[in-house]
């Protein structure tokens, strides 16, 4: 089946396609939910929150841009309301274990497993881990986050300097950054 016809039978309610679009974007979108969640069982409901809204949604989608992308911020968007909901992101939002990090950014090399990088994230306190997330990731700018957040544009920026500055100690810590400079040598 085409995405077009995806499309056209999961609005129609067509079990078959509903579970082929399910099939099709679950694996990513999960990945997406991973990044934010605390633990696996958490992303997978997150993820299964985010495919009802896709599915009670479809209607809304009007075949303008790249349809995943569509599904994209749905599950982000399910993903923030989960953890506010949870009031996980609020009371973590301002932690002062980071303030007075720097940031060795220039040092870190760009080759490092991707996979190991998502585990150190997922390390970070709530707070820092979605505003990483929202910004490095998945492309948001601070002011939307603010928005996404309902905290200030500053506080976004401030959380994404920490973010990035604890995430550096992270990987030092589970020696990820050493282990990276020796394979670029």
């Amino acid at each position: 089946m085409t995405e077009e016809e995806l499309l056209d039978g999961s609005k129609k309610n067509n079990a078959a396609a509903q579970e082929l679009l399910y099939q099709n974007y679950s694996p990513k979108m999960l990945g997406v939910c991973y990044r934010f969640a605390k633990s696996k069982m958490d992303a997978e409901d997150m993820l299964q929150e985010g495919f009802i809204k896709v599915f009670s949604q479809l209607h809304q989608y009007q075949n303008s841009g790249s349809f995943e992308g569509w599904i994209r911020r749905i599950i982000v968007n399910t993903c923030i309301n989960v953890l506010k909901k949870n009031k996980r992101f609020s009371d973590c939002l301002d932690i002062s274990l980071a303030e007075n990090l720097h940031s060795l950014e220039k040092n870190i090399p760009s080759i490092i497993q991707s996979k190991q990088i998502v585990e150190c994230i997922r390390l970070l306190p709530i707070g820092y881990r979605t505003v990483l997330n929202l910004y490095a990731i998945e492309g948001y700018s601070h002011k939307e986050i603010g928005a996404l957040l309902d905290i200030q544009e500053s506080s976004s920026r401030s959380q994404y300097f920490r973010a990035k500055s604890m995430l550096e100690l992270v990987l030092i810590k589970n020696g990820i950054l050493e282990q990276s400079k020796k394979e670029l040598a």
